[in-house]
C-alpha cells in the first residue's frame, strides 16, 4: 500500500473536503466510464480507470493543487482504501477464506521468505547497497508495498532518504503490476491450463507489491480472481507483524540497543477485520437489498483510494530512485511475477 503517514497535527474537518472531492470526482467518472461497454470491452474496469486519471492529474495540473488537497488525497489513500478493504469482506464467505487458506498460506510464506532474502543477497552482494535500503526494498516487495517500508523503518532505523528511495521503488513496479497482471491472463492463461481464474487470484495476491494494486488487478480479470485475490492479499499482509518481530530480534542480536530503543511494532488490524466481517457475512444475516447498497459504497471507497493512489504517484520518482535500487525492484519484480508463479504452480500441484 502506498502508505504515507497523516499529519498527526490537528486539523480541521475542511482539511480534508478539497481532496477528498478530487478523488470522488475522479471515482465517480472512473465508475461511470468502467460501465460504458466500449470501456469495458477493453478491459479496463473502474478501480483500474480511477488510477490511470489520477496518474495523469498528478503528473499534470494536481501539483498546483496539492497544498490544498494533500489532507484529503492522503487519506483517501490511507483511511478509505483500509474501510474499502474492510466492507470488501460483504462480498465474501468464511468458506472462501478457508479454500484460499492452506495453499494461500503456504505460497504467502515462500513468496515472503524468498523475495526477501533475495532482496537481500542482490542488494548487497550484486548491487552493493546498504543493508538498509535492500531490506526496505525486500520487505515492500515481499509483503504490501509502502506500508511495509514504513513500518520497517524504526525497527531497522533507517534514514528518511532510504525509506522514501524504497518507497518509490516499490510504487512504481507495482503500478506497472496492475496493467501487466491482466494482460498476463489474457494473453498467456491458455498456456496454463491447469491455473484458473482463482488460482490466479491466488497468484495475483501472493505476488504483487500493494493491496491496492491486488484490488486493481484482480478486479480487471473476473470478480472470481479479485475476490480470491484479495484474500490472498490479506492473509500476506497478517505476516507484517511476525516478520517485524523475527527482523527486530535479528537487528538487536547484530547490534543490542537499549531497552528505550526498542520499537512498538504494530499489528495491520484491518486485515483482521476484514477476515471477521467476511465471517460474519458467512451467517447471511444482512438483506440482499442492504448488501447490496453495502458494495456500492465500497466500490467508491475503493475508486476514491485508487484515484489518490495514481495523484501521488509522480514520474519523478523515478529519477530521485537512482539506477541501483530500482535496478533491485526490477529483479525483485521479475522474480515475483516468475518465481513467485513457479511457487503457486507447486503448491497447487502438491495440494490438489
Amino acid at each position: 500500500m502506498a502508505d504515507i503517514s497523516l499529519t498527526r497535527h490537528h486539523r480541521g474537518v475542511g482539511h480534508f473536503i478539497p481532496g477528498l472531492i478530487v478523488t470522488a470526482l475522479i471515482a465517480a467518472v472512473a465508475i461511470w466510464l468502467g460501465r460504458q461497454p466500449s470501456v469495458a470491452s477493453l478491459g479496463l474496469g473502474a478501480l483500474t480507470l480511477a488510477i490511470i486519471a489520477g496518474i495523469i492529474a498528478g503528473n499534470t495540473f494536481y501539483p498546483s493543487l496539492h497544498k490544498h488537497c494533500d489532507g484529503g488525497v492522503l487519506f483517501s489513500k490511507q483511511i478509505l482504501l483500509r474501510a474499502g478493504i474492510i466492507l470488501y469482506g460483504f462480498r465474501l464467505t468464511f468458506q472462501q477464506i478457508l479454500d484460499v487458506g492452506a495453499s494461500g498460506i503456504l505460497i504467502d510464506i515462500l513468496t515472503l521468505s524468498s523475495t526477501f532474502f533475495l532482496a537481500c543477497w542482490l542488494g548487497r552482494r550484486l548491487l552493493g547497497l546498504d543493508r538498509e535500503t535492500a531490506w526496505l526494498i525486500g520487505a515492500g516487495s515481499s509483503i504490501c508495498g509502502a506500508a511495509a517500508v514504513l513500518a520497517t523503518e524504526p525497527v531497522i532505523k533507517a534514514e528518511s532518504s532510504k525509506v522514501a528511495v524504497a518507497v518509490a521503488t516499490v510504487v512504481i513496479f507495482g503500478t506497472i503490476g496492475i496493467f501487466l497482471y491482466p494482460l498476463m491472463w489474457r494473453e498467456f492463461a491458455h498456456l496454463i491450463p491447469a491455473m484458473n481464474a482463482a488460482q490466479y487470484g491466488i497468484y495475483t495476491g501472493s505476488t504483487m507489491h500493494e493491496v491496492a494494486q491486488v484490488v486493481a488487478a484482480g478486479h480487471a480479470v473476473s470478480p472470481e480472481t479479485e475476490n480470491t485475490a484479495v484474500i490472498a492479499k490479506m492473509l500476506r499482509v497478517m505476516m507484517l507483524a511476525p516478520f517485524l518481530v523475527l527482523l527486530g530480534m535479528w537487528v538487536r542480536r547484530s547490534a543490542p540497543v537499549s531497552a528505550g530503543d526498542k520499537q512498538r511494532i504494530t499489528f495491520p488490524w484491518f486485515a483482521l477485520i476484514f477476515v471477521l466481517v467476511a465471517l460474519f457475512n458467512s451467517f447471511h444475516l444482512l438483506a440482499p437489498a442492504l448488501i447490496k447498497n453495502i458494495d456500492k459504497v465500497d466500490d467508491l471507497l475503493l475508486a476514491m483510494a485508487m484515484a489518490a493512489l495514481g495523484l501521488t504517484t509522480h514520474i519523478s520518482q523515478l529519477r530521485k530512485a537512482g539506477l541501483r535500487p530500482l535496478l533491485l525492484g526490477l529483479m525483485l519484480f521479475i522474480w515475483l511475477i516468475v518465481g513467485g508463479g513457479a511457487i503457486n504452480l507447486l503448491i497447487m500441484h502438491l495440494l490438489h
